[in-house]
């Protein structure tokens, strides 16, 4: 796996190719696997330069080969995440009726915290069933400024 990190209006952002895709995002908070090669490839370069734009309100989708890992329920979810539109929200028990099992909110939930891939795969989307604003993996203020972005730059 090859990461790279950029500063970026969120902070200092890692960026994981492996294979030809994107795997993973990694925020300043987080542990960095010992493994890894520090640089930066082209596909990371344009990652980023997606992920700036989107940041500037200038990029509303990204267009990137993504290969996030984990279990085929969680891919599942994260499938169902991204058919989220731009400066919309869904709730938990939204994703888990979309997937066809509404009753696995709890485990939806469980997904969604488990992206590996948050902005590109939008779970800063997902909010509580009452309308509130409920777990980010890299902080609620990080997920409000996601959510007023979008917001402030809904294509007319």
């Amino acid at each position: 796996m090859t990461l790279y990190f950029q500063q970026t209006a969120l902070g200092k952002l890692g960026i994981a190719e492996q294979d030809g895709n994107i795997t993973e995002v990694y925020f300043a908070n987080e542990v960095i696997p010992q493994d890894v090669e520090l640089a930066e490839t082209a596909l990371i370069s344009e990652a980023f330069l997606q992920l700036n734009a989107y940041l500037a309100g200038e990029l509303t989708g990204f267009s990137l080969p993504l290969a996030p890992r984990g279990t085929v329920f969680q891919q599942t979810v994260w499938q169902a995440l991204c058919s989220v539109p731009y400066a919309s929200t869904a709730s938990y028990k939204d994703i888990a009726v979309a997937i066809g099992n509404p009753k696995a909110v709890r485990a939806v939930g469980q997904a969604n915290n488990k992206n590996p891939l948050p902005i590109f795969i939008p779970c800063h989307r997902i909010i509580g069933s009452n309308g509130k604003l409920v777990g980010y993996s890299a902080g609620l203020e990080i997920k409000e400024f996601l959510l007023a972005l979008e917001k402030r730059n809904v294509p007319i």
